[in-house]
C-alpha cells in the first residue's frame, strides 16, 4: 500500500511539473516574447518591404557608369478602396481614366486583401504631384523603389538589363524572389545579380480591426532595414569604349581589348549596339521589341563571345609559334612562294608573288604559301602514316591559346566556336585523310572558326610571351575590391618565350615597315604590333580583321577589331584599332589622325538588305475586273499597283557560319 501512495503522489507532481511549464512557456510568448507572434500569418500584422539599391559600376577610372534613379510603384489594398475620383488619379499619373479602371479589376483578380502593383515605376514629378492628393485615394500607397540609369548611353550588350522575374525565377531563388521584384537578366546585371541586387528589408506594419495601418510593430523593433548592393569596379575605360562604339557606328561587328598583364578587357563592343536606358521604366517592353527584335542586323547577338568568325589571317602568328616550339621552322626558314600554295587537288591563293619568304617577312606580308608550308611540315613531321595523330596533337596545342574553349568570361551566354578534332573528320573523310583535306586552318579559315574575345585573348598571350590570365570584366567587388581566384591565375600555353620575338618582328613590321599590310595604322611615337586578316564570308563581301598589342615593350593594350562586310583588314578595322590604341595610351587621337577617325564615325558598313515581295492574292474586285474586261493589260496594272504598295525591304538573317570544305582557291590576306 505505501508503494502505491508514493506512485500516486510522483504521477500527480509530475503532471504539476508539466502544467507549470506549459503555463510558463504561454506566459513568454504572450507576455515576454513578440518572436511568435511576429512568426503567426494573422490579418493584424502585415510584412512591407523595402525594396534596396542596386550596386554602382564603376570604370577602371570610378568613372560612375551605372548608377541608380529613384521611382515609385503605386500599390494598391481593394478591400480598403473606397468611391474616388477616377478622373484626379488619371490625370496625376498621367493616365486615361479606362487604364484606372483596367488597372483596378486586375488587381482585384490578384488578391482582395493584399497589396499588389497598380501602377509600376511611376517618375519622380507623378510622384510629386500625387503625394498632394493621396489622401483623397484611400486603400492607395507608394512603394519606393529605384531602376537603373546608364550615363553614357553606351554598353547596351555589356550591361545587360534589369527585368521583372518570371516564374522560373522565383522557383529557383529559394525564397527570395517574389512577384513584382526585379533582377537582371543579361550582360553584367546577370553576371554579377547576387552582388548587385542587395537585400531587402522588411517593416511589420500593425493593421487594425478595420484594416487600417497603425504604424510600425513594436516601434520598428522587429523590422529589418534594406541593404544595398556592392558596387562593382570594372576594367573598362568608358574613354575608348565610348570611341568604339562611335567608329563602329553603322557598321556590323565587335571589338575587344584587353590589358594583357591582368585579363582585364577595357572595352567591349558589340554593333550595332543599343542605349541600355531603352530597356528602363515602363516602356521597356515595347523598346524591347522595337529596337532590339524589330532591328535585322540582331543587337541582341552579342558579338564578342558569341559571334563566329574565321579568324583569318590573325591565326598566322599561332601557327608560326606552334611551328618555332615544334622545330619544323626557324626564323631563317624560307619557302618559295610563286603567287599561291598547291596541295594534291588543293590550291590556295596568295595576294603576292613574294618568291624565297622567311618568317619575319611572312608575317608582315601575309603570305599565304608561307604558312600553309608551316602547316605541312607540323601535320606530317612524325611521317605521312601518322597525320590523324599529328593532327589532334597540333589541334590541342592550339586549343591552349584558347581556340574552340571558352575562355569562362564574367558574361553569360559565351559561346566557344568551331575546331573540329581528329574524331569529326574521321566521320567526314574515314580515316583516310591527311593535311591536304584541312588545310585551309593553315590561314585560320575552313573548319575554324572564333569568337572575336579568343582573337584578342590570343594577341594578350603574345604581348606577354606565352601566357593569359582570363579575360573579365569587373576587376574589384565591393568595398574590400576582391577579385576572383581564377582572375588572376597565369595560364601558359607551351611555347617558350624565346620564339614570341621573331613572331613579333613580323607583327611589327606588318604595321611599321613599307611592305606590310597595316601601314594605315601606325600611330606616332607607338610601336603598334598588329596582324590584319581578310575573313571570307560566303554571305556577302569579306570580313575586315586585325589583332594587335601596343607597346611592343611592356603592352598595355591587346586588341581585336572585326567589322563585317567591310573588305580589307588594312581598310577599316586596322584604323579603328589604332585610334582607340591611341586614345588610351596618349589620351586622344592626334593630328590629322583626329580628322581620319571622324571620317571613319561617318562611314556607313550595313550591309545592303535584300528585298522580299509578298504574294499578292486577288479580291473579288481584281476577279470581276478580269471577267468585265478585255483589257488584259489593266488587270495586269492594277495588280502591279497592289505589289508595289506591300513591297518591303527585310533583312536576311546572317546564318550561323558553319565551315566549308571546298576546293575551289582560297586567298587570305
Amino acid at each position: 500500500m505505501d508503494q502505491l501512495f508514493n506512485r500516486k503522489y510522483i504521477i500527480q507532481g509530475l503532471f504539476i511539473v508539466i502544467a507549470l511549464v506549459l503555463l510558463g512557456k504561454l506566459f513568454y510568448i504572450q507576455i515576454v516574447s513578440d518572436k511568435y507572434f511576429l512568426s503567426a500569418e494573422s490579418n493584424v500584422l502585415r510584412k512591407i518591404y523595402k525594396y534596396p539599391a542596386r550596386g554602382a559600376i564603376l570604370d577602371r577610372n570610378m568613372k560612375v557608369i551605372v548608377q541608380n534613379e529613384p521611382v515609385y510603384d503605386l500599390m494598391v489594398t481593394p478591400s480598403e478602396v473606397k468611391t474616388f475620383d477616377t478622373l484626379a488619379l488619371a490625370q496625376a499619373l498621367e493616365i486615361s481614366v479606362a487604364d484606372v479602371r483596367k488597372n483596378l479589376k486586375k488587381a482585384r483578380g490578384k488578391s482582395t486583401y493584399q497589396s499588389t502593383p497598380f501602377l509600376k515605376q511611376i517618375s519622380v514629378q507623378s510622384y510629386a504631384r500625387l503625394q498632394e492628393t493621396l489622401y483623397r485615394f484611400p486603400g492607395f500607397r507608394t512603394q519606393d523603389r529605384t531602376i537603373r540609369h546608364y550615363p553614357d548611353s553606351v554598353g547596351g550588350q555589356l550591361f545587360g538589363y534589369v527585368k521583372e522575374v518570371d516564374s522560373a525565377d522565383i522557383a529557383n531563388s529559394e525564397g527570395y524572389y517574389k512577384p513584382g521584384d526585379y533582377k537582371g537578366k543579361s550582360g553584367l546585371e546577370k553576371s554579377y545579380e547576387d552582388m548587385l541586387r542587395g537585400e531587402k528589408g522588411i517593416i511589420n506594419t500593425v493593421y487594425d480591426a478595420h484594416n487600417t495601418p497603425q504604424g510600425s510593430y513594436a516601434d520598428g523593433k522587429y523590422d529589418i532595414n534594406a541593404v544595398s548592393g556592392e558596387r562593382l569596379i570594372s576594367g573598362i575605360d568608358m574613354r575608348i569604349q565610348k570611341l568604339g562604339e562611335e567608329l563602329m557606328k553603322n557598321k556590323v561587328g565587335a571589338i575587344v581589348a584587353i590589358e594583357p598583364a591582368s585579363g582585364e578587357i577595357l572595352s567591349f563592343i558589340s554593333s550595332p549596339g543599343y542605349d541600355p536606358n531603352l530597356l528602363v521604366g515602363r516602356n521597356q517592353g515595347n523598346n524591347y521589341m522595337e529596337f532590339i527584335v524589330g532591328n535585322p542586323y540582331r543587337p541582341s547577338l552579342v558579338r564578342p563571345i558569341m559571334g563566329y568568325y574565321p579568324p583569318g589571317s590573325s591565326f598566322k602568328p599561332v601557327d608560326a609559334l606552334i611551328g618555332l616550339q615544334e622545330g619544323v621552322i626557324d626564323p631563317n626558314t624560307t619557302f618559295f612562294c610563286p603567287h599561291y600554295y598547291q596541295a594534291g587537288n588543293r590550291k590556295i591563293g596568295c595576294e603576292h608573288f613574294d618568291g624565297p619568304i622567311s618568317l619575319r617577312r611572312g608575317i608582315a606580308r601575309s603570305c599565304n604559301t608561307y604558312f600553309c608550308y608551316v602547316f605541312q611540315k607540323l601535320i606530317t613531321k612524325n611521317g605521312m602514316k601518322n597525320q590523324r595523330k599529328t593532327y589532334q596533337e597540333w589541334r590541342d596545342k592550339v586549343a591552349k591559346f584558347g581556340f574552340g574553349e571558352k575562355l569562362d568570361i564574367d558574361m553569360p551566354y559565351e559561346r566557344k566556336g568551331f575546331f573540329y578534332s581528329a574524331e569529326h573528320y574521321d566521320k567526314a573523310y574515314g580515316k583516310r585523310w591527311g593535311y591536304t583535306n584541312v588545310i585551309s586552318q593553315a590561314i585560320g579559315q575552313g573548319e575554324i572558326t572564333a569568337t572575336p574575345l579568343q582573337m584578342a585573348n590570343a594577341m594578350a598571350i603574345i604581348a606577354n610571351r606565352g601566357y593569359y590570365i582570363k579575360p573579365h570584366l569587373i576587376k574589384g567587388m565591393g568595398d574590400k575590391n576582391l577579385v576572383r581566384k581564377e582572375y588572376v591565375e597565369k595560364k601558359y600555353v607551351g611555347v617558350d618565350a624565346k620564339h614570341f620575338e621573331p613572331v613579333i618582328d613580323g607583327m611589327q613590321d606588318a604595321v611599321n615597315s613599307s611592305w606590310g599590310t597595316a601601314i594605315l595604322s601606325r600611330i606616332p611615337d607607338v610601336l603598334l604590333c598588329g596582324k590584319t586578316g581578310t575573313v571570307q564570308n560566303p554571305h556577302g563581301k569579306n570580313h575586315s580583321v586585325f589583332i594587335g598589342f601596343a607597346p611592343r615593350d611592356n603592352p598595355k593594350i591587346a586588341i581585336a577589331v572585326i567589322v563585317e562586310n567591310a573588305g580589307f583588314g588594312s581598310t577599316y578595322a586596322a584604323p579603328i584599332a589604332s585610334y582607340m590604341i591611341e586614345k588610351y595610351l596618349k589620351g586622344e587621337v592626334t593630328g590629322s589622325r583626329a580628322a581620319q577617325a571622324e571620317w571613319m564615325k561617318n562611314q556607313n558598313l550595313l550591309p545592303v538588305l535584300k528585298e522580299k515581295t509578298k504574294a499578292v492574292k486577288l479580291t473579288k474586285t481584281d476577279s470581276l475586273l478580269i471577267k468585265k474586261t478585255d483589257s488584259v493589260k489593266r488587270v495586269k496594272d492594277s495588280i502591279r499597283i497592289k505589289a508595289a504598295t506591300v513591297t518591303q525591304t527585310i533583312a536576311t538573317k546572317p546564318k550561323t557560319l558553319k565551315p566549308v570544305v571546298t576546293d575551289k582557291p582560297v586567298t587570305n590576306n
